[in-house]
């Protein structure tokens, strides 16, 4: 099913600034919230879809890519790491917006406002950024990466909870297993009351009297994993794609960060690349723009042959339609630009400068009073007017 846009599901303009985004997104949530409609799964997906537009709309980085590509441009696989969330997540990524560090919908209820069973985690992984560089070729269509990251991974003796065996943890006795502690606090408006991670346990509600051996305590190992990315076709340098839990691991329990990929063009031998069009340029001989010809050119997806009618002149740009790149969105490709130029020899023997002398004293072979050649951005902006 696609996936609705982001300024409907919070009913905001994509004008809209930050602070509005932020309201709209707590109206939202507060209406779907877990605690208001218990055991009702459409209002939970409705909740899960208004962090996953808030955790977009909200970064200018994210919104950027958004308005520009929509949600093919979010990651490799059409979605991005909203896409994944679970309940816990949105409770821990969210926590910010309230000046706490707990659950944004204690502040939403007075407290108390986590949904039945769910406690704070660990403290969350870091993300990992790393460099893909690509080929045109791989661009056009698309391509699956294999790559090998070296990253903290959760301790496999312990299985991240970082302590020597089920015995070797209790309750914490601050927060009583909770992960939060609350606050009151007087201020000229009266008491208030905040929620934050508990500070003896970090959130993870349990106290270890033991420590693994394997990762002293941290739950997480140092380790090579190598992780397949699927790229979509129509990428261009600088896009930034987003894989959720494929960062590093967190500590004791905490969740995963994530693997951001940053898409690098490598060169090309034959063409340059402007937006979804490929540029190659032509070199013919003067005789053969003189006299007209066939020649055969190179596209990414194999040579075409091309006719050259006479006095094709030095700047003179064929199209190729739908012979460039795909759209990152899927709407239609590009066109290889086939810029001409005229090759000239640089040393002459003697025959042939008698031959050119000859040439140059010819009408044909001068230039009208006024004609003027165009650049080559010039005769780009006529070719797309």
């Amino acid at each position: 099913m696609a996936k609705r846009d982001f300024y409907d599901i919070l009913g905001v303009d994509k004008s809209a600034d930050s602070a509005t985004i932020k309201k709209a997104y707590r109206k939202v949530a507060i209406k779907y919230h877990p605690d208001k409609n218990p055991d009702n799964k459409e209002a939970e997906e409705k909740f899960k879809e208004a962090a996953e537009a808030y955790e977009v709309l909200s970064d200018p980085d994210k919104k950027a890519k958004y308005d520009r590509f929509g949600h093919a441009g979010m990651n490799g696989g059409g979605g991005f790491s909203g896409g994944n969330m679970n309940m816990d997540d949105i409770f821990q990524q969210f926590g910010h917006m309230f000046g706490d560090q707990g659950s944004p919908f204690d502040s939403f209820f007075g407290g108390g406002g986590r949904a039945s069973g769910q406690r704070a985690r660990g403290q969350k992984g870091n993300n990992i950024r790393i460099k893909v560089g690509l080929s045109l070729s791989e661009i056009q269509n698309g391509v699956t990466k294999k790559i090998k990251v070296k990253k903290n991974v959760t301790c496999g003796q312990c299985d991240g909870s970082g302590a020597k065996d089920s015995q070797s943890t209790q309750t914490c006795s601050t927060c009583n297993g909770g992960g939060y502690v609350r606050q009151v606090k007087n201020t000229f408006l009266g008491q208030m009351q905040t929620t934050g991670l508990c500070p003896t346990c970090q959130g993870a509600g349990t106290k270890i009297t033991a420590t693994c051996g394997k990762c002293k305590g941290e739950g997480t190992t140092y380790d090579e994993e190598t992780i397949e990315i699927e790229i979509p076709a129509g990428v261009e340098a600088g896009m930034q794609l987003s894989m959720r839990g494929k960062g590093n691991a967190g500590k004791r329990g905490g969740p995963k960060g994530d693997l951001l990929i940053n898409i690098e063009e490598k060169p090309h031998d034959d063409f340059s690349r402007d937006g979804q069009n490929i540029i190659y340029d032509l070199f013919l001989n003067f005789a053969d723009a003189a006299l007209g010809t066939s020649v055969e050119v190179p596209t990414l997806s194999g040579k075409v042959k091309i006719k050259v009618p006479p006095g094709t002149p030095a700047g003179k740009i064929f199209r190729l339609r739908e012979k460039g790149l795909p759209s990152v969105q899927a709407y239609g490709k590009g066109d290889q630009l086939i810029n001409v130029n005229i090759w000239t020899p640089k040393q002459l023997n003697a025959e042939e400068k008698a031959l050119m002398e000859k040439l140059r004293t010819m009408p044909n072979f001068q230039p009208a009073p006024g004609d003027k050649e165009k650049g080559f951005f010039e005769r780009m902006k006529d070719y797309f007017n």
